[in-house]
């Protein structure tokens, strides 16, 4: 039997000792975001980055999941985070994704939670890594007014609770006045958001988003972005922490994250300021620049955030901020408007004749045409008619406002550019804009 000198056994304990704790580091580690805040790539802010005013007060919070990560973020890397001092990705797998940290923010749900259906992708994940995800998985359904049915989409709903809670956790310093939280294809213009949030008073618990509502709750839409001040995000954590199985039994019952968290918000004493049309649920090419809700025409109000959207349109989108700032006075140090991402992004993309396979989403139907011509005809004869879509089943459906829309197969459309325009004029340059 092989027999150790005293000098030996005390070497093989410090030895085993030392693997005892970096084997405790390690899995620490990989269930435990970093304690100290996630900064830019590269640890510093690029020197061509605007001076904006606010940026270090803000948290940005962005939201994906494995399905969709390795394709809808590697755009934010050079666009949206590129500048923003103070930043986390919260996500349901702990990976690496064009150089930025993605953190799993479920990792300490309980057991009985990771048992659910909702959470067997997450489970197979855990276990076999990407090589667990199946085409099932990676399919991406069409929303419906109840979501989505693939995978990942059920088990997003239970990332806004523990979302408040780790961010708050990570980001809980006096320094800090506004957590503005955004997903994969959701795109915020910083020079409007600082703008608008330095005319409030971060003192104060706000919660601004895009309104929803499901029964009787109110609540901010999830993809169109959502701010939370420290007081309103503080509350929120604290009531997380004195009735955490309650919120999991309430998300359990209900089929939108967002709405959860607005409930709990509500709960917090913390209602919704409405917010749109700054915060939008479309991309910029959906979104009518005209129309009046809410008592609040689109026209002079700043544009925050735009949702649903392609890695192109977020690199499109970015490009029109850097052509606004160019041509204003004042550079980046002024609000984005709605004006301005009609004249920039849609309106030179409306031609004088039809256009062929596009449907640039007209809304009342009138009648069934032979051709893309005579749904124009009808359209030149309503004064009100400012754009004009004709269907495959030959429906020709009129436009009151003026839509960019896409590329469809079958679909042919139109615009009625003097209206148009002549419209445009009325509403007139903005020399101040609105706020909600």
């Amino acid at each position: 039997m092989l027999s150790l000198s005293q000098r030996a056994y005390r070497r093989l304990y410090i030895f085993v000792a030392l693997v005892l704790l970096l084997h405790f580091y390690g899995v620490y580690y990989h269930y435990h975001p970093n304690n100290s805040p996630v900064y830019s790539i590269d640890g510093r802010i690029p020197a061509d980055c605007p001076s904006l005013p606010g940026l270090s007060d803000v948290v940005l919070v962005l939201k994906t999941g494995v399905t969709e990560a390795h394709s809808k973020l590697p755009i934010h890397r050079n666009t949206t985070l590129r500048c923003i001092p103070n930043y986390i990705v919260w996500s349901d797998y702990d990976e690496e994704v064009a150089d930025i940290p993605v953190h799993d923010v479920l990792y300490n749900e309980s057991s009985h939670l990771h048992e659910l259906p909702d959470f067997n992708l997450y489970t197979r994940v855990k276990s076999y890594g990407r090589n667990g995800l199946t085409q099932i998985d990676l399919s991406d359904d069409p929303s419906t007014p109840f979501g989505k049915s693939n995978p990942g989409w059920k088990l997003d709903k239970w990332k806004f609770i523990p979302m408040i809670e780790h961010t708050f956790r990570l980001f809980n310093k006096p320094s800090l006045k506004w957590y503005v939280f955004m997903e994969a294809d959701t795109y915020i213009l910083w020079s409007s958001l600082l703008f608008w949030l330095e005319r409030l008073d971060h003192t104060r618990p706000y919660y601004m988003g895009n309104q929803m509502q499901i029964r009787d709750v109110i609540f901010g839409h999830g993809g169109s972005g959502f701010v939370l001040s420290r007081p309103a995000i503080s509350q929120a954590a604290s009531l997380i922490d004195a009735q955490r199985s309650h919120w999991d039994s309430v998300t359990e019952s209900e089929w939108a994250g967002d709405c959860v968290l607005g409930m709990l918000l509500r709960d917090a004493g913390v209602n919704l300021e409405w917010s749109w049309p700054m915060l939008q649920i479309a991309p910029p090419k959906e979104v009518e620049a005209f129309a009046g809700k809410y008592s609040r025409t689109p026209w002079c109000y700043p544009a925050v955030s735009f949702h649903h959207l392609k890695p192109d349109e977020i690199q499109e989108i970015t490009r029109m901020e850097s052509t606004v700032a160019r041509q204003s006075p004042k550079g980046a140090k002024e609000p984005v408007l709605w004006k301005d991402v009609f004249l920039e992004m849609n309106r030179p993309r409306m031609i004088e004749g039809n256009l062929v396979d596009w449907d640039n989403e007209g809304e009342e139907e009138r009648t069934v045409v032979r051709s893309v011509e005579a749904c124009r005809q009808l359209c030149e004869k309503d004064r009100n008619c400012l754009q004009f879509t004709r269907r495959p089943d030959g429906m020709c459906l009129f436009g009151r406002d003026a839509r960019l829309g896409e590329a469809k197969k079958g679909y042919g459309s139109g615009w009625m550019l003097q209206r148009i325009d002549a419209r445009a004029r009325a509403l007139g340059t903005c020399p101040q804009p609105k706020w909600t």
